[in-house]
């Protein structure tokens, strides 16, 4: 049954990221990419750890801290990096992909602008 587990979060992990690399490759813009490559592949990387740690720690009886100092640090610097950088995008005036329907950082930008 352990290894069921442990086999379950490194399949979903695999396929997590799998689906972000394609993501990367398949979204028109960099909002897009930058979405697909931090949601899925944060949680695919997280499930990976996650299965390591389960293995360390039932088949061998070992906790490894360092296993989950890494999932807390992906899990928090990896959505925040994504937001910098899409932020950083943005100011920089990188053209979204022309079907988008809605912008709703534009007005808060204006109303920034006024204000300062």
């Amino acid at each position: 049954m352990t290894e069921i587990v442990i086999s379950v979060f490194l399949i979903m992990g695999a396929a997590l990221s799998l689906l972000g690399a394609i993501g990367i490759v398949r979204f028109p813009d960099v909002y897009g990419r930058l979405h697909a490559a931090t949601k899925s592949a944060t949680l695919g990387v997280i499930s990976i750890i996650t299965g390591v740690f389960l293995f360390f720690l039932w088949i061998d009886g070992i906790v490894v801290g360092k296993l989950l100092l890494t999932i807390i640090f992906v899990f928090l610097t990896a959505p925040v990096a994504a937001f910098m950088i899409a932020r950083s995008a943005y100011n920089t005036n990188v053209k979204m992909w022309g079907n988008n329907q809605q912008d709703d950082l534009a007005e808060a930008m204006k109303k920034q602008k006024k204000q300062g």
